[in-house]
């Protein structure tokens, strides 16, 4: 009932302003207030012109102000980024074209064909061919480029080359947590149930396969030129792994993982000097409204070459080690295990052959 009320005020409100402002003009014409109407119409038409021309000037300043301090001139950093900052350059390219035409015939129009005695307007109702001319051809363009788009989605989250690096990244409030497969190249499996203490990620370890998995948290190290597979998780609510260098963003989902991959084309290094910024770092942004800590729910990844990232793996130890202590392998003091160099450097050097 309150609802019906409060509609019925809203439409008495209405009318009562609609009557209003017709009691006005009649009252204007009657008092001969209808010369200045049409002076107030032709300065009007005047002005949108002027709208127009600054408009254009304006649009055409920001651009030239702001462009460099986006992240386009830097480029893309991997090769999808590459193949979508084109289709955002054809999208911006076409729907800009199409914009400006419209706008300038709209205030051109307004100006040209104002209010005038000695003209009638001609009413334009109904022309087939143009229906069909400005409803197909806007269709034909759209269709290309949610056809690109899908196809380049499909790529990122279809499945990633044989010699990609796994990783898995997990969102929580208000922080990132990723997780290296061991030699076996096998992740293990979680169970939300086991997440307490030192297990923050809730890591089976009844399963083999994650007795050799490597926790680390807010900075994850992959390979320059090699595929990265990211395995995205949620633990509380939905966040979303932003990759802005290299385009690329996907949702975390609770209970559903989701996946991307791409080729990082550049290292953190070479990027500091193409953006001539030292203090340059790739960046995992949570790109969902996630809380009130969303806006610190930051990343750094650190992109190197095929030898520092190995280097990097051979320094960490297993997840299982960190929440078993006791499970730890007692150093070896027999010269023979020196020999072995897989085991020299580190439990996780077989992850990756060498050379490769």
């Amino acid at each position: 009932m309150t609802q019906i009320l409060l509609i019925a005020i809203v439409v008495m409100i209405f009318v009562v302003i609609f009557q209003i402002s017709k009691a006005s003009e009649y009252v204007s014409v009657l008092k001969g207030e209808e010369k200045a109407r049409r002076q107030n119409n032709k300065i009007n038409a005047f002005l949108l012109i002027c709208f127009l021309i600054l408009g254009i000037i304006g649009c055409w300043w920001c651009n030239d102000l702001y462009y460099s301090k986006t992240l386009f001139p830097q480029g893309a950093a991997s090769e999808m980024g590459e193949k979508i900052d084109l289709m955002l350059y054809i999208t911006i390219g076409v729907t800009g074209v199409v914009f400006l035409i419209t706008q300038v015939l709209l205030f051109w129009f307004a100006f040209r064909y104002q209010e005038n005695d000695e003209r009638k307007a001609y009413y334009f109702p109904h022309n087939t061919k143009l229906e069909l001319l400005w409803t197909t051809v806007p269709a034909i363009f759209l269709t290309v480029l949610v056809v690109f788009g899908l196809k380049y989605w499909f790529k990122m989250t279809g499945e990633a080359p044989k010699n990609a690096v796994l990783v898995e990244v997990t969102g929580h409030q208000f922080g990132w947590e990723f997780r290296y497969p061991g030699p076996d190249k096998i992740l293990g499996k979680k169970n939300y149930k086991l997440t307490k203490g030192a297990n923050s990620l809730g890591v089976d370890f009844n399963d083999p396969a994650s007795q050799d998995d490597m926790h680390v948290g807010g900075t994850v190290h992959i390979p320059v030129g090699r595929p990265v597979k990211f395995v995205v998780n949620a633990q509380d609510v939905i966040h979303d792994v932003g990759l802005p260098h290299f385009r690329l963003k996907m949702d975390a989902v609770p209970g559903i993982p989701t996946t991307l991959w791409f080729t990082p084309l550049y290292t953190t290094e070479q990027m500091k000097v193409r953006t001539g910024n030292p203090n340059f770092v790739y960046e995992i942004s949570c790109d969902q409204m996630c809380g009130k800590g969303h806006f610190s729910m930051r990343g750094v990844i650190i992109v190197e070459t095929e030898e520092e990232y190995r280097k990097y793996l051979a320094t960490l130890d297993p997840e299982y080690w960190t929440v078993f202590p006791d499970k730890k392998p007692k150093p070896a003091n027999a010269a023979p295990a020196a020999a072995d160099s897989s085991k020299s450097k580190g439990p996780l050097a077989a992850i990756m052959p060498a050379g490769k």
